[in-house]
């Protein structure tokens, strides 16, 4: 079965899954696309998708009979009312983070996902599917004992100008908060925020660097510094340490040269660069789970675990240096294994 996909957002990352779909990935075909810059969408289909319908608005697009599945890539304030309408629809929806831009908005979709009764949304949380993620994740499992702490770093060599200081939570930090409660299979009961010296590249509206520590139900201690003005480069670091060892989060590939009396291996720029394999194997797996009607991959819970999670650290920055609770209700059924 060819799934039928309908874009929602055709901004860089819309346009990039539309290329993928069309271009690299099996089992599906872009119909439909939608974005409030019309003129973004017709881009798209004059591109990547020649036989996809423009449609006026995202709802439009979802109640289409020629759309089986949805991608939602729009802006993140639009990501709630879309996946609300694919579930009302019945129709499978992989939404890039965040589900939703509140806690409370990830809380409604998984409250009609679990009225609906079947899975039928993946949140885009990618690094699961990375290659040094799953091989890490099963030395963690498997053979370092139990996790006492993790030492990371999300490092990004520059960021706009319209970049803020809580925007180093919900647009950075958020990978980490997934990925990590993925790896050791564990959930957060705190937060706690510090911030070193402000670095030269920073401005009035964005404390840079800042120290996140995460303390999780089983007692394991996260320290994640996000630098996002590091300027040498994108640079994610993870290294675990556990009761009978530790293991580390291999660097990307990169050919070591020996040239002009240095030693050296690139680094890389661009997060689009540093994931770009685990793209295609997230969205292949949503394609294949979309071919059955339901969805794969991380779940509703998983984008609103992370939502609780992320607006607890929001705090901690406002209370530098108190720890922030974080409590979440009970697990639905319908995640039992998400």
């Amino acid at each position: 079965m060819t799934v039928r996909i309908g874009v929602i957002g055709t901004g860089a990352i819309g346009r990039d899954h539309a290329r993928r779909i069309n271009q690299v990935l099996q089992g599906g075909t872009i119909t439909a696309l939608s974005d409030v810059n019309r003129a973004s969408a017709e881009a798209v289909k004059a591109d990547i998708a020649p036989d996809a319908t423009v449609f006026d608005t995202g709802e439009d697009l979802i109640a289409s009979p020629d759309v089986d599945a949805v991608l939602v890539t729009s802006w993140g304030a639009t990501h709630e009312q879309y996946v609300l309408a694919a579930i009302a629809a019945g129709k499978p929806c992989f939404c890039e983070k965040p589900l939703a831009t509140t806690a409370e908005g990830a809380k409604r979709i998984v409250d009609a996902e679990v009225a609906h009764g079947k899975r039928l949304v993946q949140v885009g949380f990618m690094r699961r599917y990375d290659e040094g993620y799953v091989a890490l994740k099963k030395v963690v499992d498997e053979q370092i004992g139990a996790p006492i702490m993790i030492h990371a770093a999300h490092r990004n060599p520059t960021v706009p100008e319209a970049y803020t200081t809580p925007m180093a939570i919900h647009d950075t930090l958020i990978h980490e908060i997934d990925v990590f409660r993925w790896l050791l299979d564990d959930d957060y009961v705190s937060a706690r925020v510090t911030f070193p010296r402000a670095c030269a590249r920073s401005h009035a509206k964005l404390r840079d660097p800042q120290i996140v520590t995460l303390t999780t139900a089983k007692g394991t201690v996260i320290n994640t510094e996000i630098f996002v003005n590091c300027h040498y480069g994108y640079d994610i670091q993870c290294e675990v340490v556990g009761e009978d060892g530790t293991a580390k989060l291999p660097e990307p590939m990169a050919i070591q040269t020996r040239l002009g009396a240095t030693r050296g291996n690139p680094i890389l720029t661009d997060w689009k660069d540093r994931f770009v394999a685990s793209y295609d194997v997230e969205l292949q797996d949503f394609l294949k789970a979309a071919a059955q009607g339901t969805a794969s991959g991380p779940t509703s819970w998983d984008g609103y675990m992370a939502a609780v999670a992320s607006d607890a650290c929001v705090q901690a920055q406002e209370a530098e240096g108190d720890s922030i609770a974080i409590t979440y209700p009970d697990r639905p059924a319908l995640y039992a294994q998400g």
